[in-house]
């Protein structure tokens, strides 16, 4: 039998050479560097999308205040938030008074194309000057356009003080969408 040349040791098929575990290590730390540079920009991008404000109400005042059974325009400041932008926006509702517990507020948004309706405290209805949508003091449907009644607002008292949480709805539909 002829000599034959030496052959290379074989690594053994559970060990791993040099070359293999380089090219591991790289595969897992760029693994790892590509997910920590994309789940900020992830993120970004859907995070508003699923993250809803929590509640706030905002003090309007004390409830003895306001005149019984007669609708008063009350004014208050809030802050508004689109994606990451936050500013102060000034925004009001219709209350009414009903007694010392119990109150009604309205959006001053008509449902029918988002106009802001008045009082008229000789007829005693809401009057929308845009389409002459006209409501009864509960916020019902008296005549015009308009496709529901006025639009309530989440409410509570507390030690006697009214506070009231902003929020809007889609107009122009029968029913009442939080946007």
């Amino acid at each position: 039998m002829a000599d034959q040349p030496p052959q290379p040791e074989q690594p053994e098929s559970n060990q791993v050479d040099r070359r293999g575990f380089m090219r591991a290590a790289v595969g897992v730390i760029g693994g790892l560097a590509a997910l920590a540079l994309a789940a900020p920009m992830v993120a970004t991008l859907v995070g508003p999308m699923y993250r809803r404000q929590p509640k706030r109400f905002t003090r309007l005042g004390s409830v003895d205040a306001l005149p019984l059974n007669q609708p008063v325009n009350l004014s208050f400041q809030d802050e508004s938030q689109d994606a990451y932008v936050r500013q102060a926006v000034l925004h009001d509702v219709w209350v009414i008074r009903h007694s010392s517990t119990e109150v009604t507020a309205f959006s001053p948004i008509c449902t029918h194309l988002g106009c802001h309706y008045n009082w008229d405290s000789q007829a005693r209805e809401f009057v929308c000057p845009c389409h002459g949508s006209v409501f009864s003091i509960d916020g019902k449907v008296l005549s015009g356009p308009a496709p529901r009644p006025l639009d309530t607002l989440p409410h509570r008292i507390e030690k006697g003080d009214l506070y009231v949480e902003w929020e809007r709805f889609e107009v122009g539909t029968a029913q009442k969408v939080r946007l």
